[in-house]
């Protein structure tokens, strides 16, 4: 359990500890009991301002350490993070509301992402080229200097120590910026990791992201920035971006994911991947759960009546609870919306199967809690069926055939993850090909594998993380031709 107290938790700027300079604060609140846990400070464009400054002194020289140096620095933060996990991923489930065995996975992947980078600081490096007898024409991949991180609330402690550790291997220092909803286990990062960077590489800034945010994206000393949320705010970001200067801009965005089930596929398995690819166990609060389900028409009763009883059976409890297997929606306004997409699915004409309903009495009487929930018959062209939820809510749909099951699955704005479960070669390898996904499961689902990139086409994104593409995409490319005729 974590220990409740009402002193402002600080940001950490040039390796200091601080709060907003007008001292303003927000409340942290915990989903699941509605009480207020901590406070953060509410940055102001002057707190964001001194973040770059500082990020920009420690720039000069972090860029002149060498990788093994830079490497070794972020293996000793993975250990740190190691050592703490426990405390942070109790930090996230207190903030976020997810159960406390899953926050504990997100603690792993952060260790294993970060070593992942550390081993990957001399692959940074450029090329020779050919050219004539007396010429030399080489290239040096260069960090950008200061970068900007957004990330979200679903994944705080992942996210927050995982992403910074590409543009730190590369020679870049970082601000980050976590959500307003879920800042604690940032915040305690950047306390654990003085002394493991230099003063001012790994900064944390905490706010809105109408305040905080925005003056990152507007900041001109910031000339890379990444953003992990939703599509609208990406696009935002964009446009706020190109207005004041230019930047490389990353983004990793929202998801309406297929999973589709021919009728020729391993059904228990597939039913297995439809329950566990939907997320229910953080809620459907991430960005690749495969939110609609397409099954073929022969199979597609039984198939839905089977994965609706096994939902049924999933134990909603407290998040601190070791047994809880989904936990709370992280705030109010996240719970005011999948609230109202349960009514919109009846509305439009689907059927409850599963769930359908929050959770008000006893235990979750002042949390936001809902029920994993299946519709089934939802109309493709539905709002349940084109727009993200971000919740426990899983739209089911059946299929005719192979160019039908296509239609409906590329029918949709968003473009990030996939899955196809068949025994036909044929069937998969085509589907593969055919749909409009950046990251496609065959058999599978939700399995990240180290080294591969992730992130979306269409409205979910712009570039890829998680392998080799994430650290080059911190550097900038320069030519060097050198005349050495005698």
């Amino acid at each position: 359990m974590i220990t409740v107290s009402l002193d402002t938790v600080p940001m950490t700027i040039g390796g200091v500890s601080t709060v907003a300079s007008n001292g303003e604060t927000i409340d942290t609140v915990n989903p699941a009991t509605g009480q207020i846990i901590a406070r953060i400070p509410n940055a102001t464009v002057e707190d964001v301002d001194l973040a770059v400054a500082k990020a920009s002194a420690a720039f000069k020289l972090w860029r002149r350490t060498s990788p093994e140096e830079r490497a070794e620095a972020l293996l000793a933060f993975a250990t740190v993070v190691e050592e703490h996990a426990e405390e942070l991923s109790a930090l996230d489930v207190a903030e976020n509301g997810s159960p406390i065995r899953e926050m504990r996975k997100d603690a792993a992947a952060a260790v294993s992402q970060i070593r992942y980078y550390a081993g990957l600081v001399l692959e940074a490096k450029g090329e020779t080229i050919p050219t004539t007898w007396n010429r030399l024409n080489y290239t040096l991949l260069q960090p950008y200097g200061v970068v900007g991180r957004i990330v979200p609330f679903n994944h705080p402690l992942m996210f927050a120590a995982s992403k910074i550790a590409a543009p730190i291997a590369a020679g870049n220092t970082v601000i980050v910026k976590p959500s307003e909803y879920t800042s604690l286990s940032a915040l305690r990062l950047a306390e654990l990791s003085k002394g493991v960077f230099p003063d001012g590489v790994f900064n944390v800034v905490t706010g809105y992201g109408n305040t905080a945010g925005d003056a990152m994206v507007r900041h001109p000393g910031i000339r890379r920035m990444a953003f992990t949320g939703s599509a609208e705010t990406g696009r935002h970001i964009q446009a706020t971006a190109a207005s004041v200067t230019l930047k490389t801009i990353t983004l990793e965005l929202g998801g309406k994911n297929p999973l589709v089930v021919f009728s020729d596929a391993d059904i228990d398995k597939a039913i297995e991947a439809a329950q566990r690819g939907m997320n229910f166990s953080w809620q459907g609060q991430s960005c690749g759960s495969t939110s609609r389900l397409i099954v073929q028409q022969d199979i597609y009763n039984d198939f839905v009546e089977a994965l609706a009883a096994s939902v049924e059976k999933m134990r909603s409890g407290m998040p601190d609870e070791e047994s809880t297997q989904t936990g709370a929606i992280v705030n109010q306004l996240q719970f005011d919306k999948v609230s109202r997409y349960l009514r919109v699915g009846v509305e439009d004409g689907a059927t409850v199967v599963a769930g359908g309903h929050v959770l008000n009495e006893g235990d979750f009487a002042n949390g936001y809690f809902v029920r994993p929930t299946v519709f089934k018959n939802v109309d493709p062209s539905s709002r349940l069926a084109q727009e993200e939820v971000f919740g426990p809510i899983l739209a089911t749909m059946p299929f005719t055939d192979y160019d039908n099951a296509l239609s409906i699955a590329n029918g949709v704005r968003f473009g990030l993850t996939a899955s196809v479960f068949s025994e036909s070669l044929k069937t998969t390898t085509r589907f593969a090909r055919d749909v409009e996904a950046g990251y496609v499961w065959v058999n599978e689902v939700s399995r990240h594998v180290a080294g591969t990139g992730f992130g979306g086409v269409k409205d979910s994104g712009i570039g890829r993380e998680e392998g080799l593409e994430e650290l080059l995409s911190y550097t900038q490319a320069k030519n060097v031709h050198i005349n050495i005729e005698d």
